[in-house]
């Protein structure tokens, strides 16, 4: 009876070695776990961050895109009012060379008429 007894004994020691050993990878493999939670997180709260920023400089973007119609816009109309005054301008430029062509006539009509005179 004692040496089953003792040998009982062993094969609980053993076993509770078993056990703490099991018990050590379980908690060796949870603190992994968490160290990899810890680092998913991180990386997590990270892109969460370029999201934002990212975000944040698409709106800026989109407010730069909308000045910058406005501002089209208004070089556009300041190139029709340009172009407007330029084709007067060509108009009136064509009709004081129509007058001083007309004038040129008139004194080659002039000039010979008073010189014979």
């Amino acid at each position: 009876l004692q040496q089953q007894a003792e040998q009982t004994c062993r094969q609980l020691v053993r076993t509770q070695e078993e056990h703490e050993q099991l018990l050590q990878a379980a908690v060796e493999q949870a603190e992994g776990l968490e160290q990899s939670l810890r680092t998913a997180e991180a990386v997590l709260a990270e892109r969460a961050a370029q999201l934002r920023d990212a975000q944040a400089q698409l709106s800026r973007n989109r407010l730069l895109i909308e000045e910058l119609r406005g501002e089209n816009r208004r070089f556009a109309m300041a190139l029709q009012a340009a172009e407007l005054k330029q084709k007067s301008m060509e108009e009136k430029n064509q009709l004081l060379e129509e007058q001083a062509s007309a004038l040129k006539q008139l004194i080659g009509k002039i000039t010979p008429a008073s010189l014979s005179g």
